[in-house]
């Protein structure tokens, strides 16, 4: 056996499912639950169509580079979203089952684990995708903690140079999970800067880059951002997206990576030995979304209907501000998270996430103690509902 696996650590739900272990909920309030960011708006129709009008797709094998329909459609968009003077379909944009699978097996193929002490700078707390592949990878996660003085952004300049030595890749979330902050260009600068001196790679993260509230002004995305610095040709810097929040599809698996053809090119021969292709009547479905852009603003229009619902409910002793973007509030909690969340669930039947389980102890602290993470993915009164359960329970305390 891969002796990395043992160094994995059991997934945030594993956690919350042990943490409620033996907990009787309050069986007279209907349950809730805002533990998970799955998305719950109907996928739109016309996606669905896309789908079932392929399906005879199935009848072939896909090739794993995709279809040009496909690659040239989220070129298209890239253009679109991010200002881009251009970008390459043919060598700068790869289909992919998902961000999920493809933030990990990026990993995979640009950590040289016999080269040093490899690290893998990630955001703290974060997404436990990035944690699993640097491990597998054969290299060390490397903590960058974040916290509310600092707007939840990481601060990259107290990384001591020893650290930016052995590492050679960083990943980098915005709008972050949990909090939601969105990086600024000063933020992106400093990183292409750090990327430049010591030559690691830079994955972007940017699954929730569509869910944002204010339509003038969209989240600054990394390749919007090289291509602001004059950095066009996107050296040592890929973005993931996909339209699992953006398009309420999280079913069809379907994102991509784009960025440095240089290292888009052997990461499409991994994934054709590791069989990474996606099927051709998603990637059809895939295409009609990308092309498509009211489905998407009526999606940030539910969102924004919540949170402007919900965040006037959120007094003392909680804590929480409207995210820059992403569909999470960031709560602090006047107790220890993972008490708070059990007893909320026993007294008020609405499930919500520790923030300790989203985030490692490293420097002294777990930046995700008390906190909690409450996904606004249930219908709108739901989400009312439960907020003024967790505002009416905290009361209590």
């Amino acid at each position: 056996m891969n002796p990395n696996l043992a160094k994995l650590q059991p997934y945030p739900f594993e956690k919350l499912r042990a943490l409620y272990a033996g907990v009787e909920p309050n069986a007279a309030l209907a349950p809730i639950n805002l533990s998970i960011g799955e998305p719950k708006h109907p996928t739109p129709e016309f996606i669905k169509r896309a789908l079932t009008d392929n399906l005879a797709g199935l009848a072939s094998y896909p090739p794993t580079i995709g279809s040009l329909e496909l690659r040239e459609a989220i070129a298209a968009w890239l253009v679109r979203r991010h200002g881009l003077a251009g970008i390459d379909a043919a060598v700068q944009v790869l289909p992919v089952n998902g961000s999920r699978e493809a933030l990990f097996a990026f990993a995979q193929t640009v950590i040289e684990p016999n080269r040093g002490q490899a690290l893998v700078v990630c955001p703290n707390p974060f997404y436990q995708i990035y944690e699993g592949a640097a491990l597998l990878a054969g290299a060390a996660p490397y903590f960058v903690n974040t916290s509310a003085g600092r707007g939840f952004a990481a601060d990259y300049r107290v990384v001591p140079e020893s650290v930016w030595q052995r590492t050679q890749l960083l990943y980098a979330c915005s709008p972050s999970n949990p909090a939601g902050h969105v990086m600024d260009i000063e933020e992106w600068r400093l990183l292409f800067e750090l990327s430049d001196r010591y030559g690691f790679v830079i994955a972007s993260d940017e699954c929730y880059s569509e869910l944002y509230f204010d339509e003038m002004q969209p989240p600054l995305g990394a390749l919007g951002a090289a291509n602001r610095l004059g950095r066009s040709d996107f050296a040592r810097l890929v973005v993931f997206s996909s339209l699992s929040k953006r398009s309420n599809a999280p079913g069809m698996r379907s994102g991509f990576v784009a960025g440095d053809a240089a290292l888009l090119k052997p990461f499409l021969l991994y994934r054709t030995y590791h069989g990474g292709a996606m099927s051709p009547a998603v990637q059809a479905a895939s295409a009609a979304a990308w092309k498509d852009e009211a489905h998407v603003r009526e999606n940030r229009r539910l969102y924004a209907q919540k949170f402007a619902a919900t965040l006037g409910l959120i007094k003392a002793p909680l804590a929480a501000d409207m995210p820059q973007g992403g569909f999470y509030y960031w709560m602090r909690t006047p107790t220890a998270d993972t008490e708070f969340a059990r007893e909320l669930y026993r007294d008020r039947n609405v499930l919500v996430l520790p923030g300790s389980f989203l985030a490692r102890d490293a420097h002294d602290e777990n930046p995700g103690a008390d906190y909690i993470r409450v996904a606004m993915v249930a219908p709108l009164a739901e989400c009312v509902e439960a907020i003024a359960r967790i505002a009416d329970f905290s009361n209590t305390l």
